[in-house]
């Protein structure tokens, strides 16, 4: 048997450590060491292509920040994020700087401005898999089967370095002893990426700080009509709308071109400056889905997320076309217990409750105690079965009355619980669809002017609900109540 050749290790230029005290010039470091790791992969993947048999194997580490204190000097106590708890060395790696330039000056700035000690960039000890080079890069393209097993010649992903162990609360610490700064680690981020170009075909340059999630293509329609208008209008702060394959347009009446195929969760994102625009994903029906997108999501650290979509209403003073804000949830959607065990209660945020709140009372006119004519506040069910009513009334209709629960629905309590578990502010606007258990199912003539009347004023309270959320400094959004004993410093 011919004993395989083992390969020399070539690794990308490396660098000292290097302390900065100012957050800008600390990230621009950070882009330069990932810029050249990425270009270092990239050609090399590129040469062994062009030769057909590598000569070396091909090694580049993703940059780090790492910060070390040494007092319990405790700064404002009302922000949430921007501190370490205690005293020691915390550091996390990075990946695509670019992407998350803003953010990232954000949150060193915060550790500079609380410890008053620098933080040290420099390259970190975990190698970059040469699928995420390729994928920041987005210039390479294969035809054709390799000549070589890839992860004989470059690092591959590594589920040990892709999980959610920091974001569960599960004590992480790094292999030196460091704490982790950040709740993912740069694979975990890297990994979410390119799962987001999958489910949405929309490149995460694209994606704003504000994230709606519907359950129905008829929001997504509702969607396009405000960006049109909103491009239309010079005032309006909006700059351009993109759709599913990065289709971009600028102007109200420009042409939006369609996907053949459209993916699984298409995502379109009304873009503003900084980021601050509004993203809605059409996750479709199920909390499968519901977690997913949110799994991803996460990791670019959204200001905000909101479901708006279709739910059941459970009681009998509800009408079709009403409203329902949750204020709490009844978890049936069992796609999260093993991450976050069912005797974790998800708080409402009076901050997301309040925005959602005044955006119904203005797009309805309404004010104070009218606008319980057409919105309830209250518990709201997620369940993982699409015919939960055809169950005997001793199963699950029990459970729901005994809950005190108003409506149902296969997402919300998904979208919810993934916001507290990865410190996203969450909240949840349904709409009252039907009421299986009051014999009010839609007809198809129903249905449609259901729909034509009801789901552009609620897509619209959901846009200026975030509207609302846009306008509030970020460390009011970012309730404390998203904070456990121990947490990272950034956000």
């Amino acid at each position: 048997m011919k004993k395989s050749r083992s390969l020399p290790i070539e690794f990308a230029p490396t660098h000292k450590q290097r302390s900065f005290t100012n957050a800008a010039q600390a990230v621009a470091h950070l882009l330069e060491l990932y810029t050249e790791a990425i270009d270092f992969l990239v050609s090399r993947f590129q040469q062994v292509i062009d030769e057909g048999q590598p000569s070396a194997r091909y090694r580049a580490f993703y940059p780090e920040i790492r910060v070390t204190t040494t007092t319990f000097d405790r700064p404002d106590s009302r922000l949430a994020y921007g501190y370490v708890p205690e005293p020691g060395t915390y550091a996390s790696n990075v990946t695509r700087p670019d992407l998350f330039k803003n953010y990232l000056e954000q949150q060193i700035g915060l550790l500079l401005k609380n410890h008053n000690e620098p933080v040290v960039i420099g390259q970190s000890d975990t190698p970059i898999p040469v699928h995420f080079a390729m994928a920041a890069r987005g210039d390479i393209v294969l035809s054709g089967e390799l000549t070589f097993l890839l992860r004989d010649v470059f690092d591959v992903p590594d589920l040990s370095n892709t999980n959610d162990e920091i974001a569960n609360g599960e004590s992480v610490r790094n292999a030196d002893g460091s704490a982790p700064l950040a709740p993912f680690t740069a694979q975990r981020v890297d990994y979410s990426l390119a799962r987001l170009s999958h489910y949405t075909s929309t490149d995460p340059v694209h994606f704003q700080n504000h994230v709606l999630f519907t359950n129905y293509q008829f929001y997504v329609d509702e969607f396009e009509v405000y960006a049109r208008q909103m491009l239309a209008d010079p005032d309006s702060g909006y700059t351009a709308f993109v759709g599913p394959g990065n289709e971009i347009i600028t102007k109200a009446s420009a042409e939006l071109p369609t996907l053949p195929r459209l993916p699984q969760m298409p995502a379109y994102h009304l873009k503003r400056a900084n980021g601050q625009g509004i993203s809605l994903v059409n996750i479709g029906v199920g909390p499968s889905n519901a977690k997913t997108a949110t799994d991803h999501i996460a990791v670019l650290r959204p200001h905000a997320w909101l479901m708006v979509g279709h739910c059941a209403g459970l009681r009998n003073s509800q009408s079709l076309g009403d409203f329902v804000l949750a204020h709490a949830y009844l978890r049936e959607d069992k796609v999260l217990d093993d991450d976050l065990p069912l005797w974790v209660p998800i708080p409402a945020l009076a901050e997301i409750q309040i925005a959602l709140q005044d955006a119904v009372a203005e797009i309805a006119a309404l004010d104070g105690y009218e606008v319980k004519r057409i919105m309830r506040t209250g518990t709201v069910a997620t369940v993982d079965n699409r015919n939960w009513e055809l169950r005997e009334v001793t199963g699950p209709i029990q459970r729901l009355s005994q809950s005190r629960a108003i409506a149902l629905d296969m997402e919300s309590a998904t979208i919810a619980a993934n916001g507290f578990r990865f410190r996203v502010p969450y909240g949840t606007l349904l709409c009252v669809s039907d009421k299986p258990l009051h014999g009010e199912l839609k007809l198809p003539g129903m249905a449609s002017a259901f729909y034509k009347t009801q789901v552009a004023r609620h897509l619209l309270i959901g846009v200026r609900a975030m509207e609302h959320l846009r306008e509030m400094p970020l460390e009011r959004i970012h309730s404390r109540k998203l904070r456990s004993f121990d947490e990272t410093a950034f956000l």
